[in-house]
């Protein structure tokens, strides 16, 4: 992962674009602009406003603070303010794809999240010697939890669980470090009933 290239590569693999949140900004903004431009024409053409002219949109929006309710103004302006928050993150931060790089040694290797969870399942499952049904791994961004329910009467220590899927996960020279979560699932004992 040395070049340019690789790395850009990488890259486009495991973020997403923010195509449809752009998409979605632009055609709100085309709309508006378009009902605004088509209001002003038909205001200068002497017709009547679809809605509202752009005089009266004008006034109204010069009064709004003293002729609405302050509540209702605050709330308002609480909602676009939101609205124009969720905007700026969608901006700002980078869509992250259910995906980690491994360490290829100069090649680009890229693997899905539910690859990596269910090849840790399955090597769990081998060195636990439970059922692949009993374990349930999910592999997020920075962590992997693993669950495991083991029948009743069989004895699993969560260290030697979460040792040795730390030691599996290893061998999987993912890029980036990931902290794993082991949580132990025990039945609850039925009574004999008389």
């Amino acid at each position: 992962m040395s070049t340019p290239v690789l790395r850009r590569v990488i890259r486009r693999e495991t973020h997403s674009p923010r195509t449809v949140a752009m998409f979605v900004a632009v055609i709100l903004l085309i709309l508006a602009l378009a009902y605004i431009g088509l209001e002003i024409v038909l205001s200068l053409a002497a017709q009547p406003a679809l809605l509202i002219g752009p005089a009266a949109a004008g006034g109204w929006l010069i009064g709004l603070p003293t002729a609405q309710p302050a509540g209702l103004v605050i709330a308002g302006s609480v909602v676009l303010a939101l609205i124009g928050v969720i905007f700026i993150v969608l901006a700002i931060t980078p869509g992250r794809l259910s995906k980690h790089v491994l360490d290829g040694g100069g090649r680009a290797v890229v693997v899905d999240n539910g690859v990596i969870a269910s090849a840790l399942a399955q090597h769990l499952a081998e060195e636990t010697g439970l059922a692949r049904d009993s374990i349930t791994v999910g592999v997020g961004h920075r962590t992997v939890d693993v669950t495991v329910r083991p029948g009743i009467g069989i004895p699993l220590d969560k260290a030697d669980v979460a040792s040795a899927a730390e030691a599996e996960l290893q061998t999987y020279r993912l890029a980036h470090r990931v902290r794993t979560r082991v949580r132990i699932e025990r039945p609850a004992e039925k009574e004999d009933e008389l």
